[in-house]
């Protein structure tokens, strides 16, 4: 029986960065909009099942309400018990163990990281609908959920229909202790406070996962030195200064900052890195995540084993050559 799992976080879009930068607010009935028809593109792909994270709103349960898929649609029972980006990583676990085909979810960089944190193989299909959308892309959720249906169902292979990208690994004294989908920055303070950062004279270093010029957030700074694509098996590293090359990129909605790089360096798979300031915050994906204390030695690492990522256009390319909708 092919199953996909849906994670639509009710708090993705709404974060700090809509008081200090230009973010829009991404109402959660747009979200529901979104769920509606990703369950026709589910259904058309011939999906058996579809699993899903309940929440507050009850995003998936209201777009029901107008809609009837043919296949059953069955909430996931005791992973929502924080609110918060545990639920997530909850719920990704609890797919993952059920042997789902694919995960969808809505959210921005911070909500797939989180269900990354639980999932470590199921391919996931993420639609932005966040703040920072580097991870997720803007993607027509019909067309999402079509594609998403095709490689559950296996009628499009995981080496046709997905990639393997990158993952930037925290290590605290040795041991790994969190992860990162695009980026990592060494922050100049010791409280995670609003967590979203904006002053850039207080970041150090800077640690990606992929870089491209059209990026928003922080990647965006290395994207204007080079392009490194989701796919590629390697990252940067940049060192932030009162010298060198000065780089002016939007690290927010509508937010422009200038900085100088003094050094940057490829990251190859199994590398560690040592977070040369301390004590400090460590941003990960845009959000201040880490405390780095006063002694610990903090490191950064580029592991290959990130998520498994349905590669949208790649599969319905795929379903047109083998005329999967064609009679």
């Amino acid at each position: 029986m092919s199953t996909v799992g849906i994670i639509a976080n009710p708090v993705s879009g709404k974060d700090i960065r809509r008081l200090v930068a230009h973010g829009s607010v991404f109402d959660n009935q747009e979200k529901v909009r979104i769920v509606r028809r990703l369950l026709t593109g589910l259904d058309a792909a011939g999906v058996d099942r579809v699993v899903y994270m309940p929440d507050y709103y009850g995003i998936v349960e209201r777009s029901l309400l107008s809609l009837s898929p043919s296949m059953p649609v069955c909430p996931l029972e005791g992973v929502c018990q924080e609110n918060n980006q545990d639920d997530s990583t909850r719920a990704g676990r609890r797919m993952e163990e059920m042997g789902v085909g694919c995960i969808v979810v809505l959210g921005g960089d911070g909500t797939n990281r989180a269900v990354m944190k639980g999932n470590s193989d199921v391919p996931v299909l993420p639609i932005s609908t966040g703040t920072n959308n580097v991870f997720p892309t803007m993607v027509e959720a019909t067309v999402a959920g079509t594609a998403a249906g095709l490689v559950a169902t296996g009628r499009v292979s995981r080496t046709e229909g997905t990639y393997r990208a990158s993952r930037l690994e925290i290590l605290l004294d040795g041991a790994m202790t969190d992860l990162a989908l695009v980026d990592v920055a060494v922050y100049d303070d010791v409280f995670i406070a609003s967590r979203a950062i904006w002053d850039m004279t207080r970041v150090s270093q800077l640690f990606l996962t992929r870089a491209r010029p059209e990026n928003i957030g922080l990647s965006a700074i290395g994207g204007q030195l080079m392009t490194i694509s989701p796919g590629e098996p390697r990252g940067m590293a940049l060192e932030l200064g009162s010298r060198g090359v000065s780089v002016t990129a939007p690290i927010a909605p509508g937010m422009f900052r200038t900085v100088n790089v003094a050094d940057r360096y490829l990251l190859e798979p199994g590398e560690e890195h040592l977070v040369r300031a301390g004590p400090c915050v460590l941003a990960l994906d845009g959000e201040r995540e880490v405390e780095v204390r006063k002694g610990c030695r903090a490191s950064v690492r580029l592991g290959e084993k990130g998520p498994n990522v349905v590669d949208v256009p790649g599969t319905m390319e795929w379903s047109r050559r083998k005329k999967l909708f064609c009679s």
